[in-house]
């Protein structure tokens, strides 16, 4: 399911660095993150949403991530933009 809302939205960043600018300007309606991935990485994006009350999805698989975003690399994190 998540992985069609990414292929789907128009506008999305990917990526844990771009995730977290994107959610620091506050421009994020939902983010996206792979399970697989190390939860170092993953916590500042999960902190962040939380803090700013945007909903957070889990899915499981960073290479399936990618593959949604159109990309030939795996990705921990993505933002759906406003």
């Amino acid at each position: 399911m998540s992985y069609e809302k990414v292929v789907q939205a128009t506008e999305r960043v990917v990526g844990t660095k771009q995730t977290i600018k994107a959610l620091e300007d506050k421009q994020v309606k939902e983010v996206i993150v792979a399970e697989d991935a190390d939860a170092k990485v993953l916590q500042k994006v999960t902190l962040l949403a939380e803090k700013q009350g945007v909903p957070l999805t889990k899915v499981d698989s960073m290479k399936k991530l990618g593959k949604s975003c159109g990309i030939d690399v795996s990705a921990a994190t993505v933002a759906i933009k406003k």
